[in-house]
């Protein structure tokens, strides 16, 4: 990681650097995702149709697989269905790898260009 006295007075990342260093380094590196997991992300975004919404379940589970690591929140309330049926999704990811998730996500955007783009 950078040195603190490289970033400026203001930033977070320097005022997390001073206080957490190893903290720091485990958290900048957790968010380093593979370039093309990146424009894999970008072209989901760029489908000129709607998926499915069961198709579109799999790709936010798998990308919060990727970027967050297995479900650390509680399951959301009865009445809001999306939140529960995202919830549903992105939990029965766990134990799924960082590498196999985004595997998975890169797989599954190529599949949906084919169909939607």
């Amino acid at each position: 990681p950078p040195h603190a006295n490289q970033l400026s007075p203001h930033s977070p990342r320097r005022r997390l650097l001073i206080r957490f260093p190893c903290v720091y380094f485990s958290v900048v590196t957790s968010f380093i995702m593979s370039a093309e997991f990146n424009s894999a992300a970008e072209e989901v975004k760029k489908l000129t149709k709607k998926p499915k919404d069961e198709e579109m379940l799999e790709i936010y589970a798998l990308f919060k697989q990727v970027t967050v690591g297995d479900c650390n929140t509680s399951r959301p309330g009865m009445l809001d269905f999306t939140g529960k049926a995202k919830w549903d999704a992105w939990d029965g990811k766990k134990g799924l790898s960082k590498g196999e998730a985004e595997a998975a996500y890169i797989a599954k955007v190529a599949e949906l260009k084919t169909k939607y783009a």
